[in-house]
């Protein structure tokens, strides 16, 4: 018998490979076709769906939403990505959004061998494989071929995702196994969630043709009908909501005005402008990056709790995510080193304990290290254990809002100090100090520890500034490591001769100078974490070089993204607000800005109900005695 899976990790698909075929050995059925199962695809799903036509007939800047029951090797799913490529203009902002779940899925591996039987679709397969999350339970949005397309993958029960995903489907690939060998993907109640989540005019198809199915289906709303199956099958169910005779998807063309140029807003400015939405991007200074994401150098590191709730689930996707997000710009301002998180101190070493026995990641994301291991690692000599994060590294902020900001969608506005945020029901005006006015249909109020300052609706938001004094080592004085290590402090690689460690965290300190007093807590710190990086001198503060900047952060310490609300709850409609990143803002802001473009332009959401309830705005209100 095998030790029973811990969360978060993922009970993987259990293969038997029979003639090149995946079968599966829990559930006894093939994955696809022995005949031609990328045909069958072609056939049942994309066929009898009638995506051809209906792709191709698809405005420009909409999205065209297919849901599945089963991801399993991803066949369906790159099938329809080739369609989607071939149906449209290659330079169109239409978007194709699959959402999909899977309760044991493939490993890499598995899924690297799967689809190597199909060299026509080896692009995507291999985009796909190197986008493949780390098997941890929960949503997973992928961003691919440039972001036209956009897949939700949900590793866990079927009826969980459709109870926490929001989405409307215009299409359905009701895959799996059959329902005599996998009874729980037709549990009626997973059918009448299809329901839920289907609009006027939705289209299914599904292999089976069994009657149980077929009547359930005619229970939820859909007028169903058997026609020909694929190859040796004699029949599969095709089905479809009366149409209503609305287009299909939405589109969203009016501009959206980010009030803030720091990583947060620069990430939602280059989403948005990527799908099509014309951005304003608005800053008091003079160029993007120049608040708290203006250090020369910033860790991708959060730190997973030892229970994996809500909480730690939005810190461990968010990380997941800003992996894969940041990996175009590698070698830009991103640099892959891994990073190095040590069990500093008694407590910590308590904390890492009691986190690897309660809890299980694939090695992809983390594992445990000694302290050989660890000193290896990082390449420099630890003298604690740890956990290394290899997909983690650091990036040079203020480079990477610059970079964000250069697109041709985002029309940059800087040495704008914003006075007043004025809506007339239809749209936002946004008055700066000097009397100069910007108009927008949609207003995001990005401004760090200032966005409370900006916010036009009634009630005082629970946002802080907390101030952090970073110190730049130089390469030639100390013995520097070749990846990221975090404990009591973080220290980065060299880069242009200099690295980074830090950072001070000043709560009741609105000071903005450099002071001896921060550089000295630095490396104090930093000694006592990392003897190694001394050498045979003590270092002189008084030399150092460094900046002050000030993080945001809420009450509670996660971000913030959603509709702006007022005190009693309700939505102040177009405005948004993006903010409360803390010290962990270069991993939040991808996914946060991935959500927040979701909502803004009507697409399926990147973010499950329990963790969208974790970042919305009116949390930030203090409660009524």
């Amino acid at each position: 018998m095998t030790n029973p899976v811990l969360p978060p990790a993922m009970e993987p698909a259990d293969l038997v490979w029979r003639d090149g075929v995946p079968e599966s050995a829990r559930f006894g059925d093939v994955y696809f076709s022995r005949d031609n199962g990328l045909e069958e695809t072609r056939y049942v799903f994309i066929g009898r769906n009638r995506l051809r036509e209906r792709f191709a007939e698809l405005a420009d800047n909409r999205h065209f939403v297919v849901a599945e029951t089963g991801f399993g090797t991803g066949l369906n799913f790159l099938a329809a990505w080739a369609e989607w490529l071939d149906c449209r203009p290659k330079d169109d902002s239409a978007i194709l959004h699959f959402v999909s779940v899977e309760r044991f899925p493939l490993t890499r591996s598995d899924l690297e061998k799967a689809l190597s039987f199909w060299p026509e679709l080896a692009p995507q397969a291999a985009e796909l494989i190197a986008h493949y999350p780390p098997l941890i339970q929960g949503t997973h949005r992928l961003v691919l071929a440039g972001g036209r397309i956009r897949l939700t993958l949900y590793f866990g029960d079927v009826l969980d995702a459709w109870r926490d995903l929001s989405f409307q489907a215009d299409a359905w690939f009701l895959d799996g196994f059959a329902p005599s060998l996998n009874p729980e993907m037709w549990l009626e109640g997973a059918i009448g969630q299809i329901r839920n989540h289907s609009k006027p005019g939705t289209t299914l198809a599904t292999f089976t043709s069994v009657g149980r199915v077929r009547r359930a289906l005619i229970d939820a709303g859909f007028s169903m009908q058997k026609v020909p199956g694929f190859g040796r099958k004699r029949e599969m169910l095709t089905g479809q909501l009366e149409a209503s005779g609305a287009d299909s998807g939405t589109a969203y063309r009016s501009t959206v005005a980010i009030i803030g140029a720091g990583i947060a807003g620069t990430t939602l400015a280059r989403n948005l402008a990527e799908r099509g939405v014309p951005v304003v991007l608005i800053d008091r200074a003079d160029q993007p990056g120049a608040g708290a994401s203006g250090n020369a150098q910033g860790a991708l590191y959060v730190k997973l709790g030892v229970e994996y709730n809500a909480q730690t689930e939005l810190a461990a996707t968010a990380l997941s995510f800003s992996q894969r997000y940041y990996r175009r710009w590698a070698g830009q301002f991103w640099h892959p080193t891994g990073l190095l998180q040590l069990a500093s101190n008694e407590q910590e070493q308590h904390r890492q304990q009691k986190f690897l026995e309660r809890c299980q990641y694939p090695v992809e994301l983390l594992e445990p290290v000694d302290e050989e291991l660890g000193s290896k690692r990082a390449g420099l000599k630890v003298t604690a254990s740890g956990l290394w994060f290899p997909g983690s590294g650091w990036l040079e902020p203020a480079k990477a809002c610059a970079a964000l900001a250069d697109h041709p969608g985002i029309q940059q506005v800087f040495g704008f100090n914003v006075r007043t945020v004025r809506s007339d029901g239809k749209g936002w005006t946004i008055e700066s100090l000097e009397g100069q006015r910007l108009s927008a249909a949609r207003l995001v109020i990005a401004g760090g520890h200032e966005s409370a300052s900006l916010n036009p609706a009634n009630g005082k938001l629970r946002l802080k500034p907390i101030r952090g004094q970073v110190t730049c080592l130089p390469a030639e004085k100390y013995n520097l490591p070749g990846a990221v290590i975090c404990g009591t402090k973080y220290l980065n690689p060299a880069v242009s001769g200099i690295a980074v460690t830090g950072a001070t965290f000043d709560l009741r300190d609105n000071n903005p100078d450099v002071t001896l007093e921060s550089h000295q807590e630095n490396i104090d710190q930093l000694a006592e974490l990392l003897p190694a990086v001394m050498g045979d001198h003590g270092p002189d503060a008084s030399e150092l070089a460094g900046r002050v900047s000030f993080r945001c952060a809420s009450h509670d310490y996660q971000p913030v993204a959603g509709e702006l609300k007022d005190e009693n709850g309700q939505e102040v409609p177009g405005a948004y607000l993006l903010t409360g990143y803390g010290s962990k803002g270069l991993t939040w802001a991808p996914l946060m800005a991935e959500y927040l473009a979701d909502r803004i332009t009507g697409q399926p959401l990147s973010l499950p109900e329990p963790l969208i309830r974790r970042v919305e705005s009116s949390r930030l209100y203090p409660k009524p005695d």
